[in-house]
């Protein structure tokens, strides 16, 4: 019998993969973080409460349900063949406008600061105990604020005692958000915790581009930028020198897609190379001095630190896996947001993964993702031999119209043969 290796032993064609998304969202509902706030915040965040309007329909009755409901959204998750996953913010932390994924106008005041530092940490700790649910299945991902490094650092500190497997959520830094940018040395603090604690850096999409303005075509054009401005982070970290200080930080870029990393890397090699070898030319004027502390191309930096989310990854991104890395990149859902590809991420994965070796799409399913978060492995494999999708299944593809139309609200379907009946 064929098959891929697995940790020494042999994965069959008949044996299922572990799966472990590296994007998924959940949070508590508003009364749940009360309990996490130091009562001096009781009172404020009870009135903050009763005057809140949620401007999410999907936080709102069933939908939002599966954010906190711990055993529904197991349930869920296992139905759709996912044996683990990485869990970002999706809801409101106390006493801020909207949810922390995105950009965030500064504080008003000093008392305004402090009650969001305080509703982050209240997320951070309902977090830590959401994961706690289920040992070994679920890895948080910990909130900090670029507004206040040093009480950052010690956020950073405690996830990592408390068990936040999931590593850091690096806030973006959108023009006009009053932050330095992600090159600033004053952010250096925050990239030796992360070494040294061994802690993820995620860079999600959302959270680096300026807010969208009032029209629809500012909703368009904020659809069209997102991902870009997100995308900045990488070269601001080299530029910066977080990188080239730092060999052993990793930095993850979720949500994002995977297609613009090959012509991303040909474009910044190309620059770097400008800088440091075009005697005379205007890039090495402006970028002699930052090309001397750096020893590597940008092409380095990412293939020794650095690794995509990929959600709702479609056949097309696939064909472009060894440009990117097929070890840098780990499969996401999404769940439980509209775009996900919850509940048919067996078809996704199918349609995504059909034909490629089953070794490669081990990486991509799990390995990877396990050895950046520490998932253990051989604790994920009786949980997948119950419910992860057959290596062969993946393998042979997805069928055309073998999926109803619903599921093309997840991008990983764009392009697909829906059924019709």
């Amino acid at each position: 019998m064929t098959g891929v290796e697995f940790q020494g032993a042999t994965l069959s064609n008949d044996e299922r993969y572990i799966v472990i998304s590296a994007d998924g969202h959940a949070g508590g509902n508003i009364p749940d973080y009360r309990p996490y706030l130091e009562s001096k915040w009781h009172e404020e965040f009870d009135v903050w409460a009763a005057e809140y309007e949620n401007p999410y329909e999907d936080l709102e009755g069933d939908l939002g349900a599966r954010n906190w409901d711990s055993a529904r959204r197991m349930a869920d998750l296992e139905a759709d063949g996912q044996a683990a996953e990485i869990i970002y913010p999706n809801t409101i932390p106390p006493f801020y406008p909207k949810t922390s994924l995105t950009a965030q106008p500064p504080a008003v005041t000093q008392a305004d600061a402090d009650r969001r530092w305080a509703g982050l940490q209240a997320h951070n700790r309902w977090l830590a105990d959401f994961c706690d649910d289920y040992p070994g299945r679920r890895a948080g991902v910990v909130q900090i604020n670029l507004f206040d490094v040093e009480n950052s650092v010690k956020e950073i500190r405690w996830a990592h005692e408390h068990g936040l497997t999931g590593g850091v959520l690096l806030p973006g830094t959108p023009p006009g958000s009053g932050l330095n940018q992600l090159h600033h040395a004053s952010y250096e603090p925050i990239w030796q915790a992360c070494e040294e604690l061994g802690m993820a850096v995620n860079h999600h999409t959302g959270s680096a581009a300026p807010p969208m303005g009032p029209d629809p075509e500012d909703t368009i054009t904020f659809l069209l930028e997102v991902s870009w401005y997100a995308h900045r982070a990488f070269y601001q970290l080299i530029l910066g020198g977080a990188l080239e200080r730092h060999p052993n930080l990793q930095l993850v870029f979720t949500e994002q897609g995977t297609a613009w990393v090959p012509d991303e890397l040909a474009r910044l090699d190309y620059f770097f190379n400008r800088m440091r070898s075009s005697s005379g030319s205007q890039e090495q004027v402006w970028g002699a001095e930052v090309m001397a502390k750096l020893s590597l191309q940008p092409s380095e930096y990412w293939a020794r630190q650095c690794h995509v989310g990929a959600s709702f990854i479609r056949p097309m991104e696939m064909g472009l896996r060894h440009q990117v890395g097929v070890d840098r990149i780990m499969w996401g859902s999404d769940y439980p947001h509209k775009e996900a590809s919850s509940p048919y991420s067996r078809e996704a994965i199918a349609l995504a993964f059909e034909g490629v070796p089953k070794n490669e799409a081990e990486k991509m399913l799990s390995l990877n993702a396990a050895k950046l978060y520490g998932f253990d492995l051989n604790f994920l494999r009786p949980i997948a031999d119950r419910i992860g999708p057959k290596v062969d299944d993946v393998f042979a593809g997805l069928p055309p119209r073998s999926v109803p139309i619903d599921a093309n609200m997840c991008p990983a379907f764009a392009g697909y043969e829906f059924a019709t009946d």
